[in-house]
């Protein structure tokens, strides 16, 4: 496959910076408003989902639909997009892959549609490496067993020490994973700080508390946020880095483009806004 010459052109492009998202199968994502909401006006920003009418958030439903991310990007390249992210954490492990597995799916997809491509779960790895962050906690918040204990089996497979991990029924918050479910991925608004704080006093001397998944909470206002928007008063209070899949994946687009974000969503996109010309890279 060879991208079109013509998005080489500036000249031919709506935004000199074009970003494209997948989006799992049946939910309406965030990830496309939230990352604008953080963009200088010239970055665009277009999401794909994924057609697969029978999907019901099981692992194997991700394992047997790679072929959907292929095809989406190179559909987002083949319509000008200069980097593709892939929303959500557990895809990177439901085929019982480790991150060199991925590393080389990743490099295979980047290089054969000749456009940059992120997978969320990859990029966890990639900010710890990037910050020297060898241990961590992981706050599992709404993700099933198998899946809290594949982003385990993962992360360690990048050789990152995971000192614990737990999600919201181990934590305690909830009694059954049916009752968490039943939330849809929105939650009150004060457990954000209320799960990271737990998962930090289980395992104190880490250098970072890692978030998976998009959980949301709702605000005063009503309105469900991702840790993106919470993760820099959170920080303040428990005093070490947080970082969420939203954040990392959102961290490694902008990294890709060299662009900085607007305002204040933690220090690993605070990173990035330390210098006026931040380091791109593929």
């Amino acid at each position: 496959m060879t991208k079109p010459r013509k998005w080489s052109d500036p000249d031919k492009k709506l935004f000199p910076h074009q970003v494209g998202f997948t989006a799992p199968p049946m939910d309406f994502d965030a990830a496309p408003s939230d990352f604008l909401r953080m963009c200088p006006e010239t970055v665009g920003v277009h999401g794909r989902l994924l057609h697969a009418p029978d999907y019901a958030h099981r692992l194997s439903d991700r394992a047997g639909l790679f072929h959907l991310l292929e095809e989406t990007v190179h559909c987002l390249s083949n319509s000008g997009a200069d980097v593709v992210g892939q929303v959500g954490t557990n895809w990177v492990h439901a085929s019982g892959t480790d991150a060199s597995d991925i590393r080389r799916f990743v490099a295979e997809m980047s290089d054969k549609y000749e456009t940059p491509f992120h997978m969320a779960g990859l990029t966890l790895v990639e900010a710890c490496e990037a910050h020297g962050y060898e241990r961590i906690a992981l706050n599992a918040v709404y993700f099933w067993p198998d899946w809290r204990d594949g982003v385990v089996r993962f992360l360690r497979s990048a050789g990152i020490d995971v000192v614990w991990a737990g999600n919201f029924v181990d934590q305690g918050w909830y009694a059954t994973q049916e009752e968490v479910n039943d939330h849809v991925w929105i939650f009150p608004g004060d457990l954000a700080m209320k799960s990271t704080r737990y998962t930090l006093e289980h395992a104190p001397d880490v250098d970072a508390v890692l978030v998976n998944g998009m959980s949301n909470y709702r605000g005063a206002d009503g309105l469900p946020r991702r840790f993106v928007s919470l993760a820099a008063d959170v920080e303040e209070r428990i005093g070490i880095p947080v970082i969420s899949s939203d954040i990392s994946l959102y961290w490694r687009i902008l990294r890709t483009l060299g662009v900085a974000p607007l305002g204040r969503h933690g220090s690993l996109l605070a990173s990035l806004q330390s210098s006026a010309d931040p380091e791109a890279d593929s």
